[in-house]
């Protein structure tokens, strides 16, 4: 069994781009989330100490994107990936980094990152 915690739509405000204007304003990134988490001991005893933060993962991932410019969706995605598994102790997650109107024939372009669990 695979349980999973998952965050949709969370936004946060970066200063992102690898144009100079780009870093004058602060652009809206939509994160998507889905976390590999094992239940078992949380169901077990009905206590929220066994159970993965959402709302501290969701502050988590507001308060290091919006910390420190960056030029690439693809080095904030594999960052905030990286943060998330050190800190919560996450084995496996999905994240999706949506950017939204960077192209004006797109609602949206952006990245997943994907890392499973070590065997």
């Amino acid at each position: 069994m695979t349980d999973k915690v998952f965050i949709h739509e969370l936004t946060a405000f970066a200063s992102i781009g690898v144009y100079d204007w780009e870093h004058t304003i602060k652009q809206r990134l939509v994160f998507n989330l889905e976390m590999e988490w094992d239940f078992t001991e949380a169901v077990k005893n009905d206590d929220v100490a066994y159970c993965l933060n959402y709302a501290e993962v969701s502050q988590t991932v507001i308060d290091f994107v919006e910390s420190q410019p960056f030029k690439l969706v693809e080095t904030l995605a594999h960052r905030v990936a990286d943060l998330l598994q050190q800190k919560f102790g996450i084995k496996a997650l999905r994240l999706e980094l949506h950017k939204p109107k960077a192209v004006a024939q797109a609602s949206s372009v952006g990245v997943i990152v994907e890392r499973c669990a070590a065997l």
